[in-house]
Order: structure tokens, then C-alpha cells, then sequence
């Protein structure tokens, strides 16, 4: 009798480190997605010559709008690009939003992990069908 006592608690203590060792390692890989912000559905960018706005349609695709440094959300765009898609990059929580128009490619930038506190949070690249950048501009948040 006491024999089948002690393996019993001995089955129990078992399961029970088996139980606690799995809930240890799952513990910081929950703790790393936790801390990668989320990719917001509506985005409002400032750089040096331009406003641009991004927002995440219904269909999952996103929709750029641009207007000059001093134009007015609220007024008519001077361009608007549809189709546009989010792009992870790497692990650490970057991405881009990346739009073609008339063989240009308009990418947004989003750099989470910087070696400086004074890099811009997102850049805005533009390039024409041969590859060549013809804007390359810092931007930051105006608003989320």
C-alpha cells in the first residue's frame, strides 16, 4: 500500500515539473511578441517637402495619399496610390509599406530598432523603373 502511495506522488511530482518546465520556456517567447508594437491602421508622416498619409483598407490592401509639406489633410490629395501592401522586415519588428505608380515604387520605412535616438522613425524612398532613387526623405509622426 504504501508503495503504490509513494510512486503515485512520485507520478504527481512528474507531471507537475513537466508542467511547470513547459511553462517556463514558453514564458519569454510570449514576452518578445509582446513587446513588437502593433502596425497601425491609419498613419500620418511628415517629410522634409511632404505630408503623406497611409491607411489600411477593408480588403487588407493600403491606400497612400500625399499632399506638400503644408498641405491640409482635410484638402484633395495631389496623389493617391491604391493597392499598396505591408512588408515585414527581419524579426525585430520593422516593416514597409510599399506602392507602385506609373513605374515608380514609393516605399515607407518604419525602423523600430535605430543606433541613434535622432533617426527619424520612418523614411520615404522613392525609385524610378531603373532602380535609381530619386527621394530619399526622413519622415516622423503627425499623428496615429
Amino acid at each position: 500500500m504504501i508503495k503504490k502511495i509513494a510512486l503515485g506522488i512520485f507520478c504527481v511530482a512528474q507531471f507537475s515539473l513537466m508542467n511547470a518546465n513547459t511553462t517556463i520556456r514558453e514564458t519569454p517567447v510570449s514576452k518578445v511578441n509582446d513587446q513588437k508594437e502593433k502596425v497601425p491602421k491609419s498613419v500620418i508622416i511628415k517629410t522634409k517637402k511632404f505630408k503623406i498619409k497611409i491607411d489600411q483598407q477593408p480588403d487588407g490592401n493600403y491606400l497612400y495619399q500625399a499632399w506638400g509639406v503644408n498641405g491640409k489633410v482635410t484638402s484633395k490629395p495631389s496623389m493617391i496610390i491604391s493597392n499598396g501592401e505591408l512588408i515585414p522586415d527581419g524579426t525585430g519588428g520593422n516593416y514597409y509599406y510599399e506602392f507602385s505608380n506609373n513605374g515608380y515604387t514609393y516605399q515607407i520605412w518604419r525602423n523600430y530598432l535605430t543606433d541613434s535616438a535622432k533617426k527619424a522613425p520612418y523614411t520615404l524612398m522613392v525609385t524610378d523603373q531603373n532602380g535609381k532613387t530619386v527621394v530619399n526623405q526622413s519622415g516622423y509622426v503627425v499623428k496615429n
